[in-house]
C-alpha cells in the first residue's frame, strides 16, 4: 500500500492503520449499540408459533404462568378474553370470555383460582380453575392493572392505576379488605418471598413502595435515581434486586433493595412496558412496543450489561418467561404488518 506523496508507510502507521481497521470494522457489526452481540449471535430464537382465538388486531397485556396445571394464561385486554395455553403442546385449552379490558392476571395457588384485573368494568374477576368460569366479580377502583399474589399471608395486592391506590384482597374469601392510599398513579406490584414483602411503583413520582403484609402498612418509600416513569417491574428476591423499566427515559434501572438506592441504569428499546427475570440465566427481557425485546445480563449482583434490542413485531407489550425451561412468551397483535392474534415463544440463547 502506498500513501499519496510518499513511496512506503512506515511500520508503526501500518499497525496503527490495520488497528483502526478492524476496530471500524467491529464497530459497524456491533449496531447501534456497543453492548450488542454479533449479528450470527442473537440473544433469543424463534422457536414456534400459534394463533389465539379472538379478533386480531387488538392489545394484548399481562400473561402468568399456572405452575400447577402448566398453564400459561395471557390476558387478551382488547377483545376481553383470558386465554388458557397449555404449556405441554402449545395449545388454547380454553378462551374465557366476559373479561372486559383484562389487564392483570395472576394465578392463586390457593382455592385454584385465576384473578384478573377487568379494566372495562373495575373489577376483578375470580375464575374457577376447573369450572374454567368467573365465579364471582369484586368492585374495586379505576384502573385495575398488575396483581401480587402473597400466598403466605392468603393476600392479593392489586394496583389500581388511575385510583393511585392498591387494593388487597383476601383469596380465602374472595374479597377486599383494605385499600392503600397513594399520591401517584401505582404501577406493577411485586411480592418477595425472601423479604416477605410487597413492592409497588409509584411511576409520578419515581418512588418505589414497601408494603408489609402482615399488617398492610406502608413501611417504606424509596426514590429510584435517574429513573423516570418507573411503571414495570420484576425483582430477584435470592440477590434483592428489583428490576425497573423507566418509560419515561427509556432505562432499565437495578435497584439494590437492601440499600435502597439504584446501582445500574442500561438503555432499553422505546415503549418498555413489562420486565421479566429468568433466575436461572441471570436474563432481565424487556417488552418494548416499538419492536424489539430488550435483554440484559446479570453476570453477578452488582454487574450487568445489555446484551441486545432483539427485533420483535411491534405493540408487543408484555411477556412470560417459565424459569424451568428458559422459554419467553410474547402475544402479538400483528404479523408482518397485518392484524393478527397470535403467541410468538421463544428460547434463549446463551453460547
Amino acid at each position: 500500500m502506498k500513501w499519496p506523496g510518499s513511496r512506503r508507510m512506515p511500520p508503526y502507521a501500518l499497525v496503527m492503520t490495520l488497528v483502526a481497521a478492524i476496530g471500524a470494522g467491529l464497530w459497524m457489526q456491533s449496531g447501534r449499540s456497543g453492548a450488542q452481540p454479533a449479528a450470527d449471535r442473537p440473544s433469543l430464537r424463534q422457536i414456534v408459533e400459534f394463533e389465539l382465538p379472538g379478533p386480531p388486531g387488538q392489545r394484548f397485556d399481562y400473561l402468568t404462568i399456572g405452575e400447577d396445571d402448566n398453564y400459561l394464561l395471557s390476558a387478551h385486554l382488547g377483545a376481553g378474553l383470558l386465554h388458557v395455553v397449555d404449556l405441554r403442546a402449545n395449545a388454547v385449552v380454553k378462551a374465557i370470555p366476559d373479561v372486559p379490558g383484562i389487564e392483570g392476571v395472576a394465578y392463586i395457588a390457593e382455592g385454584k383460582k385465576i384473578y384478573t384485573a377487568n379494566w372495562g368494568e373495575n373489577k376483578i374477576g375470580v375464575i374457577d380453575v376447573a369450572r374454567m368460569a368467573i365465579v364471582k366479580r369484586l368492585p374495586t377502583e379505576a384502573k385495575p392493572d398488575g396483581i401480587a399474589y402473597a400466598a403466605p399471608f392468603h393476600k392479593a395486592y392489586v394496583s389500581n392505576e388511575r385510583a393511585k391506590a392498591e387494593s388487597i384482597i383476601d383469596v380465602r374469601t374472595d374479597t377486599i379488605v383494605k385499600v392503600l392510599r397513594f399520591d401517584s398513579e401505582t404501577g406493577v406490584p411485586q411480592y418477595d418471598p425472601i423479604a416477605r414483602k410487597v413492592y409497588v411503583n409509584l411511576q409520578d413520582q419515581n418512588i418505589l413502595a414497601v408494603i408489609d403484609p402482615a399488617t398492610d402498612a406502608v413501611v417504606g418509600r424509596h426514590p429510584v435515581q435517574g429513573c423516570r416513569g418507573n411503571h414495570g417491574m420484576a425483582i430477584d428476591p435470592e440477590h434483592h434486586r428489583a428490576f425497573l423499566s423507566c418509560e419515561g427515559n427509556d432505562t432499565l434501572t437495578v435497584f439494590d433493595l437492601d440499600t435502597r438506592q439504584a446501582i445500574a441504569h442500561l438503555p432499553m428499546a422505546k415503549g418498555a412496558d413489562v420486565v421479566m427475570f429468568d433466575p436461572g440465566l441471570g436474563r432481565i427481557y424487556v417488552a418494548c412496543s416499538s419492536g424489539a425485546i430488550s435483554v440484559f445480563q446479570m453476570d453477578d449482583p452488582a454487574h450487568f450489561r445489555k446484551l441486545q434490542d432483539f427485533p420483535v413485531e411491534p405493540k408487543i407489550h408484555s411477556l412470560a418467561v417459565d424459569p424451568r425451561t428458559h422459554r419467553l412468551y410474547a402475544p402479538a397483535e400483528q404479523d408482518k404488518g397485518r392484524p393478527a392474534s397470535k403467541m410468538f415463544v421463544f428460547e434463549a440463547v446463551t453460547n
